[in-house]
């Protein structure tokens, strides 16, 4: 049983989409979304020809259930459009769509009815089958899957209905408990104060101050009859199972130093894990100038914010704790429940916020040892990127499970001072600005179309990013006692020479960037490096001149044309004239 969508379908114009890209020769890798999977026929494929195709075939109707089952599952529902390979060759299908949609109904047992309709792609007949989401679990062989990512995972029936009732707008948080105000521990109080004090501010103080029972009616945890809600058992009475599970190893495999196990207060649990984390974490000196400044392996900030997002957004109906994994200088937080609220990690840091339990976020967030705002990953992010540490990886694994992992370790010097000299200030304390620095580091070249996905933003805030940041300078010690004129004064980054005034600009480090951090930039280290660089310009921009090229990979305009023609040589770029001379002139990226 599936519900259907009223207005525009999100789920038929990305099919739309996946169509157009396919017809404009992209590879189904490259567009295969958590809804959206493009497969050819099976059963088809003897080797590497494929025999003939048939009305009918039970083989493919029995992968067709399983995976349209799967789609049902997944929020949003999905589609699959068959016919196409993998490499992206037209294969087609003569299934007969009616006959298909009727056995796929049949061995899901009468469950689920999909729509199969027949499409055109280049002349080849191609099927597209699409469901919307179920409002109860669709099992295929007895068992409940739904999409990560890409690809089918199995959960269990408690993990599916958990996210179901939060799509629905339930609270599992704010429901009543069968705890009173009578339970709540002493302990976990004096934290809630202390956590309040530390957030300063007239109002926080007040409340830092006020009884246990006023301290938690305020925090919107108990009713007027003293029964706590769910969420203030949680915080302030006992986690129905371990809540967090602290582990400190020294290696990978080795034995296990130091252990935060319990069941008690939420705020306890998430206290001691804190303490143990910050125990552990070493502390670096780092010089800037006359001073010297401490950074540890791993910025505390993240940290508490890893922690605590793993217990107040996880899924509290699972018995599994979250488990903080502290080895070396990497810390891992695994907790219960996949993402919620159309969150993936390719919109994590953009994304508004969508709590899992509302109300649990919300008492979080007051006692501040969350976010309110939604902007904890943001943060997350720039303390990992502002010392030179990669972003945080986060992902969605079988289970599910959020994962995120924080590879913490000795600050870059480089990197703490350029960040610190950024001027104005303001910018270096913005996730957009450091997403930008890592991306050039990587890429080498950042124009607005290629920044959208590294920011998780649309291209035009992606634009207004790279022209912030265009516009900031690098001050250091000198221009304190010797202030220079703006213009003499190096920028962050510089736009890329000989780009034509018809297409859009794209920027590079300065090269008072790449003197400072050039070290990181892995792709201008190599000749193979800056050859891939050059393709990958190539390719994204349509075409590359030796100009750019020069301004590109640091060399002089008569070595980057020799490198061009290099790889034109090796049928990697095309000249745009046979004569390979004259004004304009320039490569093209090869065909395919």
């Amino acid at each position: 049983m599936a519900f259907g969508f009223l207005g525009p379908d999100p789920l038929e114009q990305q099919i739309a989409e996946t169509l157009q890209r396919l017809a404009d020769g992209q590879r189904p890798a490259l567009i295969e979304t958590a809804q959206i999977d493009v497969k050819e026929e099976p059963g088809r494929r003897r080797g590497r020809s494929v025999v003939p195709g048939l009305e009918t075939n039970e083989e493919a109707a029995a992968y067709l259930a399983g995976e349209m089952a799967c789609m049902a599952n997944t929020a949003g529902g999905g589609a699959i459009v068959l016919g196409i390979a993998d490499d992206g060759e037209r294969i087609g299908t003569n299934l007969d769509a009616a006959g298909l949609r009727r056995r796929i109904y049949e061995l899901t047992d009468s469950k689920l009815t999909v729509d199969v309709r027949e499409a055109d792609l280049d002349g080849c007949r191609i099927l597209v089958l699409t469901t919307h989401e179920a409002i109860e679990p669709i099992r295929y062989r007895g068992r409940i899957r739904w999409r990560v990512d890409d690809q089918c995972v199995e959960v269990d029936a408690s993990t599916w209905h958990a996210r179901r009732l939060h799509r629905s707008g339930l609270d599992w948080s704010a429901q009543p408990s069968g705890h009173t105000l009578e339970d709540v521990g002493p302990v976990a109080v004096e934290l809630a104060g202390r956590y309040l004090r530390l957030r300063g501010g007239p109002s926080n103080l007040e409340l830092a101050e006020a009884s246990a029972p006023d301290l938690v009616r305020r925090l919107n945890l108990a009713d007027g009859d003293g029964r706590l809600t769910n969420a203030g058992s949680l915080l302030f009475v006992a986690t129905p199972c371990v809540g967090i599970d602290y582990m400190r190893r020294d290696v990978p495999g080795g034995d296990s130093r130091h252990r935060v196990r319990g069941s008690g207060p939420l705020l306890e649990q998430i206290h001691e894990a804190e303490r143990a984390g910050e125990a552990a974490d070493p502390t670096f000196h780092i010089a800037q100038g006359f001073a010297h400044t401490q950074i540890q392996a791993i910025p505390l900030r993240a940290l508490r914010e890893a922690i605590v997002n793993g217990v107040v957004h996880r899924d509290w109906l699972s018995p599994q704790p979250t488990t903080v994994e502290h080895v070396g200088a990497v810390l891992t937080v695994t907790s219960p429940g996949g993402f919620v609220g159309g969150i993936s990690p390719a919109n994590i840091i953009s994304h508004p916020a969508v709590p899992r339990y509302r109300s649990l976020a919300e008492a979080a967030a007051a006692l501040g040892i969350a976010e309110r705002q939604g902007i904890g990953v943001a943060r997350m992010t720039r303390d990992m990127l502002a010392m030179g540490r990669p972003r945080p990886q986060i992902a969605e694994v079988a289970g599910p499970y959020v994962r995120v992992t924080l590879l913490g370790g000795e600050p870059d010097p480089e990197m703490v001072r350029l960040v610190s000299d950024i001027v104005p200030q303001e910018l270096a304390a913005s996730v957009d600005a450091l997403l930008l620095i890592d991306e050039l580091c990587e890429r080498g070249w950042v124009d607005a179309d290629s920044a959208a996905a590294a920011l998780q933003r649309p291209v035009a805030e992606a634009a207004d990013a790279i022209e912030r940041l265009a516009a900031a300078r690098l001050g250091d010690e000198q221009d304190m006692y010797c202030p220079r004129p703006l213009e003499l004064v190096p920028g962050v980054i510089d736009a890329v020479a000989g780009v034509p005034p018809n297409q859009e600009p794209a920027y590079r480090l300065s090269d008072e960037s790449r003197h400072r951090i050039g070290y990181r930039c892995r792709r201008l280290h190599s000749p193979e490096g800056q050859d891939g660089l050059l393709i990958d310009w190539a390719r994204h921009r349509g075409r590359v001149s030796s100009t750019e090229a020069a301004d590109l990979i640091a060399v002089t305009v008569v070595t980057a044309g020799r490198r061009l023609a290099a790889l034109a040589a090796d049928g990697l770029l095309v000249p745009s004239r046979p004569n390979g001379t004259g004004r304009g002139f320039h490569y093209l990226p090869a065909p395919g």
